[in-house]
């Protein structure tokens, strides 16, 4: 993919002008301040990373270079007769700034799918963990078989100049994402299937393709997979797995390495596991109240005594966001459309219109607001993947294409490895007591 190769580099050499310059201007600006709070409390709003890919306003959701997820449904390249965005062109926006072409689009979907061979071993090391194994132990132990393949570990360890890193985690990062979807397909057959088979590749785009690798070959599915993958593929830079995937990048871990240990972050229950816990949480109360499809009053019950009991709603509330998160507004459209009439579909809009006063009344919750998780598992089980623990491997997919875009602009731009401060309990007693400067080596 030389021509997106090549528009990259004269943007990341453009900006790294402008970084340079304003860093010899303003280097030594003071931006913001840091309470005491927050250095104990996660780290949480402090500013201290860039992130060039997207952005997330509190009020007005993610923005991937700009756009909003409404405007991305609309100016992103479709397939012929389809609705929903070609994540493949949010890769192109992420990577360059700008809206791509459908000829571009196209070009880009037909290089992943050259690239997607997945070397024999990769499958035969997932083979060495039991089928029991969560899938994305599965999906992970197979990015890290595939680490044998980066082009950048290889050329790291020959020598090369520093100016030329971005150039091979290019390759490394346009190999992985596009074989990725045939290693999260294999994990998913192998699991539930009772076999590996993958479909043979066709000429398709990088959604499509893997739609019917996990053996959905229906289109409004393929078009589910394509809006799933385009929202879920970036929030920003401080979210756990894409801090972890800048992080471990930022060490000139390669591209597999830094993607895989995002994946361990994206598996926790705090983070991407979320998604299976919300579905888990409504088959259970499904369950209890012996009703496929219970009243708001009932739900409402329901509710309250999951929270008296101590246990939180899932997919309610977010770090930052303080209004329903776009992506389940998106992904309401799309039920909408596809599937208004389906049952569980219409438990999780009874869900929105009773979690939120129920939150709010509490005032104990910043944002009573659904996210993307609390909608995404009724689509997948209206098509038949009622394997929840397996939504996570969808969003690692997803979520390839926007840390592995962002650590290519921080190889080319050169930022150095993330080293913050810390310090100790005892020291914040000391500096609290004027005994001691904590902020500082």
């Amino acid at each position: 993919m030389e021509k997106l190769k090549r528009i990259f580099k004269e943007k990341a050499d453009k900006l790294s002008v402008e970084i340079k310059d304003l860093l010899k201007t303003h280097g030594s600006k003071v931006v913001g301040e840091v309470q005491l709070a927050q250095i104990f409390q996660g780290m949480r709003g402090i500013t201290g990373l860039v992130y060039e890919t997207s952005l997330l306003d509190a009020n007005e959701g993610i923005r991937f270079r700009g756009y909003s997820i409404p405007e991305l449904k609309q100016k992103l390249p479709k397939v012929e007769g389809g609705s929903e965005p070609l994540p493949e062109g949010l890769f192109w926006l992420m990577l360059t700034g700008d809206l791509p072409t459908n000829a571009e689009v196209k070009e880009l979907s037909q290089d992943w799918l050259s690239r997607a061979q997945v070397p024999s071993h990769v499958f035969n090391t997932i083979d060495g963990l039991p089928r029991e194994a969560h899938p994305m132990t599965q999906f992970v132990v197979g990015v890290m078989a595939l680490q044998t393949e980066s082009i950048f570990a290889k050329k790291y360890a020959e020598g090369v100049n520093k100016k030329d890193y971005w150039s091979y985690q290019f390759e490394d990062s346009m190999n992985l994402i596009a074989r990725l979807p045939e290693i999260a397909a294999y994990v998913y057959r192998r699991k539930y299937q009772s076999g590996p088979k993958v479909t043979n590749s066709v000429a398709m785009d990088w959604s499509g393709l893997f739609a019917n690798k996990l053996g959905y070959d229906k289109e409004n599915f393929r078009e589910l997979m394509r809006l799933y993958l385009t929202i879920h593929a970036d929030h920003e830079g401080g979210n756990v797995s894409a801090h972890t995937s800048y992080l471990v990048g930022s060490a000139l871990s390669d591209p597999y390495l830094s993607f895989a240990a995002g994946m361990n972050g994206l598996a926790g229950p705090l983070h991407g596991l979320a998604n299976q816990e919300v579905i888990k949480w409504i088959f259970q109360m499904q369950k209890d109240l012996k009703k496929e499809n219970p009243s708001k009053d009932e739900i409402e019950i329901y509710v309250k005594q999951t929270l008296s009991e101590g246990k939180v709603v899932p997919g309610y509330g977010h770090a930052v966001l303080r209004k329903t998160d776009p992506r389940f507004t998106a992904q309401a459209e799309f039920a909408k459309k596809h599937m208004p009439q389906d049952p569980l579909v219409n438990v999780v809009w009874k869900i929105f219109e009773v979690v939120p006063p129920i939150l709010q009344a509490l005032n104990k919750v910043k944002n009573p607001w659904p996210n993307v998780d609390a909608h995404s598992g009724a689509l997948l089980v209206h098509f038949g993947m009622r394997e929840y623990d397996y939504y996570t491997v969808l969003f690692g997919v997803s979520r390839s294409l926007g840390v592995l875009a962002a650590s290519l602009w921080a190889r080319a731009l050169g930022f150095p490895i993330e080293r913050p401060k810390s310090v100790t309990t005892q020291n914040v007693k000391d500096w609290l007591k004027g005994e001691d400067q904590i902020w500082g080596e």
